[in-house]
């Protein structure tokens, strides 16, 4: 039985289509993985594995390299609370510690109802916006106690909290796993013609400098 959708299955055989070589859709289909789970399943590298030419082991030793990547079961909304050191110097381990007593759960715990999963991290690349957290990587910035508190309340609400400051999406916060509402789609006639190594025998269209317009009486 097959671990993708029937509509995933079709976005994965497109997805491969786009590289000379399939193993290099494997990042891009364990998102597409962990877009439709909310984590990444056995199942599902075994399924990758089949698709791309990879095993399952190769599959993992992947995508465990990359911190986005969830191989356990995890809460709808993913808090991660920067505690490096822009964040830390104003205020980012007292965030933590109150959204771990708000929300009753440690750091790399998940919330008695499964709603919630909180994760302290390394810096979230928003220094001159700090403290800052994300949920569902999307981000709140120069945030506070009450800010989570807000947000958390909105969640539980069935609200977007994305009007209190997250930036970079809009309207309902995904579920975990979501992390764009737009998927690229590459038309056949426009795709870069990419071919294996071993069969290229020009430069890439990409790399061609267009002839100039201008001669050297004009220059």
């Amino acid at each position: 039985m097959s671990f993708f959708t029937e509509a995933n299955a079709r976005t994965a055989a497109e997805v491969i289509a786009r590289y000379p070589r399939p193993r290099s859709a494997v990042i891009p289909l364990l998102h597409l993985a962990q877009e439709q789970e909310g984590w990444v399943t056995r199942d599902a590298m075994v399924e990758i594995a089949e698709l791309t030419g990879a095993t399952p082991a190769e599959v993992l030793g992947t995508g465990s390299f990359y911190e986005m990547f969830r191989f356990h079961p995890v809460g709808r909304y993913v808090v991660n609370v920067c505690t490096n050191i822009s964040c830390q110097l104003l205020g980012g381990e007292e965030l933590l510690h109150h959204v771990e007593e708000s929300l009753e759960v440690h750091a790399g715990g998940t919330t008695a109802d499964g709603m919630f999963t909180v994760e302290e991290v390394e810096c979230v690349a928003a220094c001159t916006e700090a403290p800052c957290f994300t949920v569902n990587y999307r981000y709140f910035h120069r945030a506070d106690p009450d800010t989570f508190d807000a947000v958390v309340d909105d969640l539980r609400a069935g609200r977007s909290p994305l009007a209190r400051g997250a930036q970079g999406d809009d309207g309902n916060l995904p579920a975990h796993g979501t992390l764009g509402r737009l998927r690229q789609h590459i038309p056949d006639d426009r795709r870069a013609g990419v071919v294996p190594p071993e069969q290229a025998d020009q430069e890439p269209v990409w790399l061609r400098t267009a002839p100039s317009t201008t001669s050297a009486a004009d220059a």
